[in-house]
């Protein structure tokens, strides 16, 4: 009999998480960071001498959904801080290679975030109208990210992310940290969502 292929990948936690099948015990916000924290965003074409990762735009797009939904609840804020959580472990691919992909991908990365949801005490699906808020705080974090260290002019960046409100942006810059300071505050914020939840 053909064994099964590995399908899951052993945390710095020492926790052993099962891609296929994911469960919330497996969990841990540390381990979400430190990946998070080392996944470079746009495959790593970006300017600075370090690499934008997951981790820092994470943080961005929570900023920015606060600023898109003020006073929308704690635990929105925490699902827009975990909004690419799964990427700790598949990583972030780029719009063109995740439709090449096909579902396939889809579906791990909704079973991931349902395991992360339910961890940390989220519904294992976000409400339709929370996750377009969510997304539209994600398109606002990719056009600054395209026009300030991606290479792309304000042209570009419109076509392809839509064209943000500059008031949501205002004082708003993109930051690159070494991947140590970036999982440290990715870390903390989420200690302080998560400390603030009802």
């Amino acid at each position: 009999m053909a064994q099964q292929p590995r399908a899951w990948q052993r945390m710095l936690s020492g926790r052993r998480l099962d891609l296929l099948d994911p469960t919330p015990v497996d969990i841990e916000i540390e381990d979400i960071a430190h990946g998070l924290a080392f996944v470079a965003r746009w495959n790593g074409q970006t300017q600075g001498d370090f690499a934008y990762s997951v981790a820092e735009h994470s943080l961005l797009v929570e900023t920015l959904f606060s600023r898109i939904a003020p006073g929308a609840p704690v635990k929105w804020q925490l699902a827009a801080l975990l909004h690419d959580a799964p990427e700790y472990v598949i990583g972030d691919m780029i719009s063109p290679v995740k439709a090449a992909v096909g579902p396939g991908y889809g579906a791990l990365d909704e079973r991931l975030e349902a395991a992360i949801h339910i961890r940390f005490g989220l519904p294992a699906k976000i409400p339709a109208p929370i996750k377009k808020q969510i997304k539209k705080a994600d398109k606002i974090s990719a056009w600054m990210e395209a026009t300030q260290i991606a290479g792309f002019s304000a042209a570009e960046a419109d076509k392809f992310f839509g064209k943000p409100d500059p008031n949501i942006m205002t004082d708003l810059t993109i930051v690159l940290r070494t991947p140590t300071e970036t999982r440290n505050a990715f870390t903390a914020r989420h200690h302080t969502l998560l400390k603030a939840l009802p």
